[in-house]
């Protein structure tokens, strides 16, 4: 017979976690404003708010964490990350910072500028900028403008790259006569679109049609190891190749990148920005040590750095990516036999339910996936995380709520930390949820908002 899957790993730690009960949970999402991000995270039993810092770090990794060089300049510590990076992703020059949206300041500052005003008559355009990328970008008073192919915008439809770029829509932002594009963002996985995947070819094609207006092209990598994984596994001729060498190919297109180390890196805190040019890694460095540190440290301990050269070429291994992606497909592959709608195909970090399906009586006024999200809580205290409104957020020049073509509740699940046995409790959850939806009929009203990036603060009230 064949062998059963099984990880390749053994666990060598682990962390106890408690189950509440209905009426706990109740009150805890009651006094936490029916906001998840509020929660205590002993509050929570299986938690896959995100992927991001929460992997569990490898014997080799906390190894280098206690071989971590702590010099303020010329760190040891720097110059292995330094060696990583150019080996993995061929860029010669970076700088780190201390998580990736601390890299997007940088490199907007240094692109856009670092004032509120100083992004007008600008756009950037991409695929489905996330939160905090559409963040920077409008607080300077530029504006996002998604190029994503319009197969992602249904659930259903399969189609193996849904975060390509859609190069009609791009040709038609970078020939506006009316603004200037200082970039072109790629994020590789789309985490907006479900976390699906960019095509070789299509990073190929955004790259020479960049090059035609003469806009660098900006890579934001958070996801790196599970594009190229789908690279090998969906899109023709990279069967044979290897991962190192599908994510070399990759960056060959990229004028630089944004990263947040919190995901594919594997560590808890981390992130950097790579450059082709060394011009640009100049201008960037300015900005660097006045929001993060000198250009040898740069907001990271020498440990982090040390970890985060492991967790890079970790990231890049078959078996690992195998479990990894695996996992999230695994938990795909139940909901599905349960009759829940699910972004398809099965992204890389996440699976990401398509609450407009399975609330359907609930106002798009009132937060589908928010709702949804509150509720799964409800059931099982699993906590997910709302890709809808309420992230969209408000139109910076009308400000009225803007209301997105998908609502997601994202499940993210974290690198080697749970088992399938955690994702078959979060799966029955999601179905008994399910089973009592059509008498779910009314979400959620806002209470207070921040002026930006307002999901991670807002408070909610029960609509009535």
């Amino acid at each position: 017979m064949n062998l059963p899957w099984a990880e390749p790993y053994r666990i060598k730690t682990i962390e106890p976690i408690r189950r509440s009960t209905r009426a706990e949970r109740e009150s805890w999402i009651g006094s936490a404003k029916y906001n998840l991000f509020n929660l205590r995270s002993e509050q929570v039993y299986v938690d896959l708010i995100t992927d991001s810092g929460t992997g569990a770090m490898s014997s080799a990794q906390w190894a280098e964490m206690m071989l971590g060089d702590e010099s303020y300049a010329g760190a040891t510590s720097y110059y292995k990350l330094k060696e990583t990076i150019e080996t993995v992703f061929g860029f010669p020059y970076f700088l780190p910072t201390h998580q990736g949206r601390a890299a997007e300041n940088v490199l907007f500052s240094a692109m856009i500028g670092s004032g509120p005003e100083s992004g007008k008559g600008l756009i950037i355009p991409g695929n489905s900028h996330f939160d905090t990328t559409k963040g920077h970008i409008e607080f300077r008073g530029a504006h996002a403008v998604d190029c994503t192919i319009d197969e992602a915008f249904d659930t259903q439809v399969e189609h193996p790259f849904k975060g390509n770029v859609d190069l009609k829509k791009l040709d038609a932002a970078l020939s506006r006569k009316d603004v200037k594009a200082p970039l072109c963002l790629v994020t590789i996985t789309c985490n907006s679109s479900g976390g699906q995947p960019v095509s070789m070819a299509n990073l190929r094609e955004v790259s020479a049609l960049c090059r035609q207006y003469k806009v660098p092209v900006f890579f934001d990598s958070a996801r790196f190891a599970e594009n190229a994984y789908f690279i090998k596994t969906r899109e023709p001729g990279y069967a044979d190749k290897s991962i190192p060498a599908i994510v070399k190919e990759m960056f060959s297109y990229a004028d630089g990148c944004t990263m947040s180390s919190k995901k594919d890196g594997i560590v808890n805190i981390g992130g950097f920005i790579g450059f082709r040019s060394q011009e640009a890694w100049r201008k960037a460095s300015t900005f660097n040590i006045m929001f993060e540190g000198f250009n040898t440290y740069g907001g990271m301990a020498g440990r982090d750095m040390g970890a985060l050269s492991v967790g890079l070429r970790e990231a890049c291994e078959l078996d690992y990516l195998e479990s990894r992606v695996g996992q999230v497909a695994y938990l795909g592959q139940r909901l599905t036999d349960y009759g829940i709608a699910v972004q398809r195909p099965y992204g890389g970090h996440a699976i990401f339910v398509d609450a407009k399906k399975f609330l359907p009586k609930v106002p798009k006024e009132e937060f589908q996936a928010q709702t949804l999200g509150v509720e799964l809580y409800l059931e099982a205290g699993v906590r997910g995380v709302e890709i809808g409104a309420l992230l969209a957020d408000r139109d910076p020049d009308t400000h009225e709520n803007r209301y997105p073509a998908l609502e997601l509740l994202r499940l993210a699940i974290p690198r080697r930390v749970y088992t399938n046995a955690h994702m078959d409790y979060v799966a029955a959850a999601l179905a008994n949820v399910k089973e009592r939806a059509d008498g779910i009929r009314r979400g959620y009203r806002v209470a207070w908002e921040a002026p930006i990036m307002r999901h991670f603060t807002v408070e909610l009230t029960p609509a009535k």
